[in-house]
């Protein structure tokens, strides 16, 4: 991949706004850009639009929407930001948190009323892990697969055209540093050219890049990475070789919760409905809703790299509505036991340890105590029988990326806009400020939904000045 300096470049077709990546952001900003009377095209690289969007919960945050209102939920723009600021220690940047925050509800509420894509408010996650309100929404299957099932549907009504298998090898710009198109390689080796007046860059991030992870978050570089393999970061590097600037490069969205050996996500709805977690000595070792993503980390750095998630019956029959549980559970990865003793002894733990560890913790569901690690446990006291989950730490995505504005145009290293050129989701700077800990639950799609919102008028509204 590379970019081509050239003063004037003809091509064959032109388009007026041209998406790379075919992922939520880029689908939302084509939906964004027709409905701001722009003829938008996607580029997707592989044969189906998917990517990390498909392998999430399909779940996002989103402040001030109708869905919260439908359900009394006091709950806006200001809130959120002030969510996202206090979050990350003040180190997210304000006005792209701003941008976030103020447009998350409106998109929503957009995108089920224009193109009739529904995520409804979750009203059995609590507000948790650095949101102060309920303002998880999901589409009613929870999965990421169907949420771009549902893009794809819309974007077919409104005659969205979208190019698959279509590689972007290299773009086109003159020496300003205005995009003129892309050249694309197609599956039998032909090459096609294509104009543009505005380009959006959603091609998600770097978390498949492993020299770009050891680089930027060298912590993170033996961590297994579930994600897309794909995500190399091409449309930062894109963005670095135009002269943009770019931030937060060691933020990543982390997760202790990939079951181990089986490789699926575990719902943190289990640690927030009364669930802890152990080490293999049966010990607690955190603080498990202070922070999501950190706690990946966390358990990587536990004796043999892993940890067991502690749940009851009641828990258990809460998360049989998800469909990775239900995965889980069909693989038979959850332990279970009348006692303690006895769910040790599947662990393969010393039973007293984990025994202490357990009436501790019920302990102090019982009395409402808060623990060493400054946890308040208020969900019902744990009762047998009694689940265990192997998981370890893992990286799913990166947060850091190109700098951009309000409109979400891409800035140069010098605070100057470049001409025409819009970025969002894994590929645009995001709100989780520095490291793993700023990530707020839902933030990386709701980063791409917002900002694909935004990008996809701003650039529909300069490719037709």
């Amino acid at each position: 991949m590379s970019v081509i300096v050239s003063g004037s470049t003809t091509f064959e077709v032109e388009v007026e706004v041209l998406i790379i990546g075919g992922g939520a952001c880029g689908l939302t900003a084509a939906l964004a850009a027709k409905d701001a009377g722009s003829e938008p095209l996607v580029l997707e690289r592989w044969a189906s639009c998917s990517g990390s969007s498909s392998m999430s919960l399909g779940a996002l945050c989103a402040a001030g929407s109708s869905e919260q209102k439908l359900n009394d939920i006091d709950d806006d723009a200001e809130v959120f930001f002030a969510d996202i600021m206090h979050r990350t220690g003040g180190t997210a940047d304000p006005v792209i948190a701003r941008t976030v925050a103020e447009n998350s509800g409106p998109a929503l509420d957009w995108l089920a009323n224009r193109h009739n894509v529904v995520f409804e408010l979750d009203l059995g996650w609590r507000p948790a892990f650095g949101h102060t309100r309920q303002r998880l929404h999901a589409v009613a299957e929870r999965t990421g697969q169907d949420m771009m099932a549902r893009l794809l549907n819309a974007c077919e009504h409104a005659q969205i055209d979208i190019m698959t298998e279509a590689q972007v090898t290299d773009l086109f710009a003159t020496p300003e540093g205005l995009i003129t198109g892309v050249r694309v390689k197609r599956p039998d080796g032909s090459l096609e050219e294509i104009g543009c007046k505005a380009m959006v860059l959603a091609t998600s991030g770097f978390g498949g890049n492993r020299d770009m992870i050891t680089r930027h978050i060298p912590d993170m570089q033996d961590a297994r990475y579930f994600g897309w393999e794909a995500n190399q970061g091409d449309g930062i590097r894109w963005g670095q070789a135009l002269g943009a600037a770019v931030a937060d490069m060691d933020a990543y969205q982390g997760l202790g919760l990939l079951a181990e050996p089986q490789g699926l996500d575990v719902n943190p709805k289990l640690l927030i409905e009364g669930g802890f977690q152990i080490n293999s000595q049966g010990v607690r070792f955190s603080h498990e809703l202070d922070d999501v993503s950190g706690q990946g980390a966390r358990v990587i750095r536990q004796p043999g790299g892993f940890g067991w998630v502690i749940y009851d019956q009641r828990i258990h029959e809460i998360a049989t509505t998800f469909p990775q549980y239900q995965a889980l559970m069909a693989l038979n990865a959850a332990k279970t036991a009348a006692t303690a003793e006895d769910l040790a002894r599947l662990m393969a733990i010393e039973p007293g340890p984990f025994a202490q560890t357990l009436a501790a913790v019920q302990a102090l569901q019982q009395g409402g105590g808060i623990d060493e690690f400054g946890r308040r446990f208020e969900a019902p006291s744990l009762s047998a029988p009694y689940f265990a989950l192997k998981v370890t730490g893992a990286l799913f995505h990166t947060q850091g990326g190109l700098e951009i504005d309000a409109t979400a145009r891409v800035k140069r290293g010098d605070g100057s806009l470049l001409a025409n050129l819009f970025a969002g989701g894994g590929a645009a700077r995001g709100i989780s400020g520095k490291g793993p800990s700023g990530y707020l639950p839902g933030a990386g799609l709701c980063s791409a939904v917002s900002l694909g919102f935004v990008a996809g008028q701003s650039a529909a509204k300069l490719a037709k000045a």
